[in-house]
């Protein structure tokens, strides 16, 4: 990153904080409400993946190959012609909360709404960035990266990011500021592990391999 940006780069633990906390207070205060939210946590290997792909300076998403920790991880982009704060840049993609309706989805068929929805969605609970300056771009040549474990916007639940209700309402045992942090590190390969687990039960070896999270993650968030 040129000289003067250095307040930027997310090696940094201010930075990091920075990154975290505006992604936590945006989380707690979505509206409607959500009952299962997960506290954020920054993710060091999230943001070496995230600053490997700034770097190649190509200002499109990178294949999902490229963005996996021990799960498979969302991804966020932003560009400036200067360097915005990560604060602004974050906003930035919540801002897209104007054109969602939750449980409907966007309000035109050409609104943008997937880097609010990944910002806000309930199990992603890892965070990394990077960023990076690109002089080969005309005019966006600051190229911000956040990368999201597990990964949020699927298509399952993509219209409803999270579950409504009371703030921490599932959660009431494990709740930090209207976050939760019963997280569960392992996570289902179907989006349909319910069923399964309820039909074949986890003694079943499919079941067992493929629903980790049903399967191991009993009152936590997953």
């Amino acid at each position: 990153l040129i000289h003067s940006n250095k307040t930027l780069l997310t090696t940094r633990t201010k930075v990091q904080k920075e990154i975290v906390n505006k992604h936590n207070e945006l989380r707690k205060s979505v509206s409607p409400p959500a009952s299962n939210m997960l506290k954020m946590e920054w993710s060091k290997e999230a943001a070496a993946n995230a600053q490997k792909w700034a770097n190649k300076c190509t200002l499109e998403h990178s294949l999902p190959e490229a963005r996996k920790t021990s799960t498979k991880c969302g991804e966020n982009l932003f560009m400036s012609s200067y360097p915005a704060s990560w604060s602004d840049a974050i906003q930035n993609w919540y801002e897209e909360h104007h054109d969602f309706v939750y449980g409907v989805g966007p309000k035109s068929s050409d609104a943008v709404v997937g880097h609010y929805t990944q910002v806000v969605w309930y199990s992603s609970y890892h965070v990394g960035c990077g960023i990076a300056y690109c002089p080969n771009q005309q005019s966006l040549k600051y190229y911000y990266v956040c990368q999201y474990c597990p990964a949020g916007n699927l298509l399952s639940k993509i219209h409803t990011p999270y579950l409504k209700g009371k703030s921490c309402a599932s959660c009431p045992h494990h709740c930090d500021n209207g976050l939760c942090t019963n997280r569960c590190e392992k996570i289902d390969d179907y989006s349909n592990c319910n069923v399964l687990k309820k039909d074949y039960t986890c003694d079943h070896n499919f079941v067992k391999k493929n629903c980790k999270a049903s399967c191991e993650c009993e009152g936590k968030i997953y």
